[in-house]
Parts: structure tokens; sequence; C-alpha cells
């Protein structure tokens, strides 16, 4: 008997990276889940990857229609979701400085802003006892070049977890946060950063971090099963930080 036996969760983001390894381990669970994306291929593989009927969806978090098309989706197809876990994110690191509009546009509404809406459009079929979880960020409570904006935005979503919890425990839904510490994953690549940027930041955090190394995609999906699931009955509101400790010090 799995933790999440008959549960339907949604995971945004889901076709890699942290999003993937809790779609897979959700699935092992006994939960059907739905992943999304934005790019068809690599949500074809990541649904097969991950089994017991995976259903993947294209749709990009910063466009309201592609929301609305997930809603009706996952409407049509399943009834209700018991999970959201909102884990779809991006960022254009840049300088304070240097920042432009595009970028500045691109991580807000990104990460914000398609949160904000995913959970939004999402909360109709959800029933009482739901979990909603939001990928927040360590680097919400810290000081760091590069990540302004991205800082800010993780930064609103603790916020907004706070506000959703009061606002939804009389429906019976929990909401927490999920701050990821520095995790390997390919963020950062895809954010334009330099394979030399990576490996001299990688070194530079390795070194303030308690236990000396970056968390994996892995220990990640078992925290966000812990809000997920029972386990965590009596938990909401709260920010559970995966970071080796490297916030907490």
């Amino acid at each position: 008997m799995g933790k999440l036996d008959g549960k339907v969760a949604v995971i945004t983001g889901g076709n890699s990276g942290m999003g993937l390894a809790t779609a897979k381990l959700f699935a092992r669970e006994g939960a059907k889940v739905v992943i999304t994306g934005r790019d068809e291929a690599t949500l074809d593989a990541a649904a097969q990857s991950i089994g017991n009927g995976a259903d993947a969806v294209r749709s990009d978090i910063s466009k309201m229609s592609d929301i609305e098309a997930l809603r009706e989706h996952v409407e049509r197809k399943h009834g209700r979701v018991d999970i959201i876990f909102a884990n779809a994110g991006g960022a254009r690191p840049n300088m304070f400085e240097y920042m432009s509009e595009e970028e500045f546009d691109f991580t807000v509404d990104t990460n914000f802003k398609g949160t904000y809406f995913t959970v939004q459009k999402l909360l109709p079929l959800m029933t009482s006892g739901g979990s909603v979880i939001l990928n927040t960020s360590t680097l919400s409570t810290q000081g760091r070049p590069y990540v302004s904006v991205y800082s800010a935005t993780k930064a609103a979503i603790r916020s907004l977890a706070r506000s959703l919890t009061v606002e939804l425990t009389e429906k019976g839904i929990r909401v927490n946060a999920m701050a990821p510490g520095y995790i390997d994953t390919d963020l950062a690549r895809k954010g334009g950063m330099s394979e030399e940027m990576i490996e001299q930041t990688k070194a530079q955090v390795h070194a303030q971090i308690p236990m000396h190394r970056s968390g994996t995609v892995d220990e990640i999906a078992r925290a966000v099963l812990f809000l997920a699931s029972d386990d965590s009955a009596y938990v909401t509101g709260t920010e559970l930080c995966v970071d080796g400790g490297w916030a907490q010090i």
C-alpha cells in the first residue's frame, strides 16, 4: 500500500529535474500523476519513465491560456486534484544594473505569476484533505549576485504560502512551501550560465554548506512526498528547507 494510493497529483515542470524525480516517487506510492512542461518530446519521454499511467500535458505556466487548458484537461480526464506540486520555474540571471525588462518579466511571469494562477485555476478541483506544495528556494532569504529577481519571486511565493494557508484551511486544504538549497539540476545551465560559471559557483557554495555537497533530486522528492502525504497531516503554512544546512547557520 502506497502513501498516495488513489490520489491525483499535478506536478508542473514534471518533465525534468526535481519535478520528474517527484513524479516518479509519487507514482511508486500509488498516485495518478499529471506532469507539465514546455517541450513535447521531453514530456512524452518523462511520462514513459514515470509509468503508472502518467499523464503529460504541454503547458507553459507563464501563459494564462495554457493554465486554463491544463485545468480543463485535468477536470475532463481525472475529475479532481488531490495534490498540487507547483514546481515549474525559471530564471534569466543577471546583475541588477544590467537586468532587462524582458529578463525581469520572464522570471516574474514564470515563477510568481505562473505559480499563483496555476493554484488558483486548479483550486476548484481540489477536495478536502488536499495538499498544495509551492517550490520556493533558500535564495529567498539570502543575498546573492545575479539572482535578485529570482530570489524576489521565491520570497513572494513563500509569502503566498502563508496567505493561502489562512484562506484554504477552512476548505480542508493544507498549503506548504518546500525550499531547495543547491541541488544538482540543469536550471542554471538552462538559465544561460556557462559551465565555467557553474563550476565556480558550485565550489563556492559547497564551501558554505555544512554537508559540503549539492543535494539530489531524489532528496527533494522525498521531502515533497512528506508534505503531500498524511505523514504531514498537522503541517501547514510552513517552509521545509532541504538545503544541507546552507541557509540555516
